[in-house]
C-alpha cells in the first residue's frame, strides 16, 4: 500500500525521459551545474551506457518539458523527448 503522503507528492511531480548527446563525465558535470541549482528539478539521472544517453528528470509541475529541453539545448547539447 502506498502512503497518502507519497500519493499526494507523486501528483505534484512530472517525469521527463529525454534522448541526449551527453556522452561523458565532463558533459555530465556541465549539465550538473544547471540541474543541481534549478529549484524546480527534484531528481535527475543519466545513463551513459545506453545508446540514447537517456536523461531522466523529475520536476515540479511548474517546469514544462519544452522549457527544460530549451535550457539543455542552450548549453550546446542535443536533446529530445524519448517516446
Amino acid at each position: 500500500m502506498i502512503s497518502p503522503f507519497y500519493q499526494t507528492r507523486k501528483r505534484d511531480v512530472d517525469i521527463h525521459i529525454l534522448k541526449t548527446n551527453i556522452n561523458n563525465k565532463l558533459r555530465v558535470n556541465t549539465i550538473k551545474l544547471l540541474f543541481n541549482a534549478h529549484p524546480d528539478i527534484i531528481k535527475w539521472s543519466i545513463d551513459l551506457e545506453d545508446i540514447d544517453k537517456v536523461l531522466r528528470i523529475e520536476t515540479t509541475k511548474t517546469l514544462s518539458k519544452d522549457d527544460l529541453i530549451e535550457q539543455i539545448k542552450a548549453r550546446g547539447f542535443q536533446c529530445e523527448e524519448l517516446i
